[in-house]
């Protein structure tokens, strides 16, 4: 069967190699030149089930609402900006804002990452694939005793769908990551939960090496082409006409990240999907015994620290502001000052190599992932903040839908149809 996969990020990329690993005939499109050019490029690296949490919940919305006062909060969204797009989003992630949805969307959310970091694990052993891989854990750090109280209580719900995580004094941290030793002097830590099965690494290498395995089991890589539309008969989409030739494939899927509902539209499809605007910053490691070596997210801070080879990778904030890639240097500067607090020796900082993509979220936090009333269009998008953490599992379950198997994991609530699609 011919496949077309649209998006050659982490998780198009992934789709392309499991399919092309069933045999099927695959080209993948991307306007970029490369795999992992865009929201895969420079993403904080970590392979994150602990992070199945959604960020929609009860006490959300007040939070979301005092952020909107600041230009350098975690999440940063104005209300008042006329975004049709964002207000339709906003109402959805409202109504996902209740402790029940809130437990229904981690467990499906949890159910995707955990059989994704299988999946990867298995891809590993299987190729010997490198990219900058840690397996040695991710730890979560607090500063105030409020948080860490609700870090446990979170931790206790992960763990009742399947996700143990460590309870950790301020010593536990230390003996964990050596190089908090100056945090937990000064007295910065309460304590911290250890994720020991969580991993990173880097995304874009990840892409990279993948689409060179993908490409010798026979995928075609067209890169630097613009997808300008989709025909379809009503029943089926009967052909992708690009800037650079046609494609008329058996199936379809759609992995454009932030861009996938702007396509989708093209068919009818209402896609809730917008873009959460990411930013990092990368540095070179000058004194690799004052940097971490274990993958760190700051609870308090929400951001994470990762290492990658010889660079440590910053990344965090949230920022909905549209299809705006412009990048802002009020919410890189959060970033350049909790390493140099968290980390001072481990560079000099000189070079921060500041980086912004868009991510691209649902209302729920759960992916979209499935098929559509167009019997050959499969979705593969919105994975939010986790699309590294989840693209081995979702490019292996597209991979099963399109070759006539069953997945390996439960399809429920996790496809356009819950949105009413």
């Amino acid at each position: 069967m011919k496949v077309a996969v649209l998006g050659a990020g982490v998780v198009g990329t992934s789709t392309a190699y499991f399919l092309a690993e069933d045999g099927h005939d695959v080209v993948v499109l991307d306007r970029q030149g490369g795999a992992g050019q865009e929201t895969s490029f420079a993403n904080g690296g970590q392979i994150s089930a602990c992070h199945a949490k959604p960020w929609a919940g009860p006490k959300v919305p007040w939070q979301a609402f005092l952020w909107t006062f600041q230009p350098d909060a975690p999440l940063l969204f104005k209300p008042w900006r006329f975004d049709p797009a964002l207000w339709s989003w906003g109402l959805k992630f409202l109504a996902n804002c209740t402790g029940e949805r809130e437990r229904i969307n981690m467990d499906r959310t949890l159910r995707v990452a955990l059989y994704s970091r299988a999946v990867l694990k298995a891809l590993r052993q299987k190729t010997n694939i490198q990219y900058d891989q840690q397996l040695n854990g991710i730890l979560h750090i607090y500063r105030t005793k409020p948080e860490f109280a609700h870090g446990r209580r979170t931790a206790a719900q992960l763990a009742a769908l399947g996700l143990a995580q460590d309870v950790l004094t301020p010593g536990d941290c230390v003996k964990v990551e050596p190089a908090l030793a100056d945090a937990v002097r000064k007295g910065e830590l309460v304590g911290g939960l250890m994720s020991c099965d969580d991993e990173s690494g880097d995304a874009l290498r990840f892409s990279e090496e993948l689409a060179k395995l993908a490409a010798a089991r026979g995928a075609k890589f067209r890169y630097g082409v613009d997808i300008r539309t989709l025909e379809h008969d009503g029943k089926r989409v009967t052909r992708i006409v690009t800037d650079q030739g046609d494609e008329t494939p058996d199936a379809v899927v759609l992995s454009l990240g932030s861009y996938s509902p702007l396509v989708a539209r093209q068919l009818g499809l209402k896609l809730p999907v917008y873009p959460a605007k990411g930013y990092s910053i990368t540095a070179e490691i000058e004194d690799p015994s004052a940097a971490p070596t274990v993958s760190i997210t700051d609870e308090t801070r929400f951001m994470v620290f990762t290492r990658l080879g010889n660079k440590l990778r910053v990344a965090g904030t949230a920022e909905l502001a549209g299809w705006n890639t412009h990048l802002d240097p009020v919410r890189v500067a959060p970033l350049a000052k909790n390493v140099m607090s968290l980390f001072p020796r481990a560079s000099s900082y000189k070079e921060l190599n500041a980086w912004c993509g868009l991510r691209p979220a649902t209302p729920d936090s759960v992916p979209l992932l499935g098929g559509t009333k167009f019997d050959n269009l499969f979705l593969n998008t919105g994975h939010g903040t986790l699309g590294w953490t989840m693209a081995c599992g979702s490019g292996r379950v597209i991979a099963d839908l399109i070759s006539g198997r069953d997945p390996e994991i439960e399809m429920d609530g996790l496809g356009l149809e819950r949105f009413g699609g």
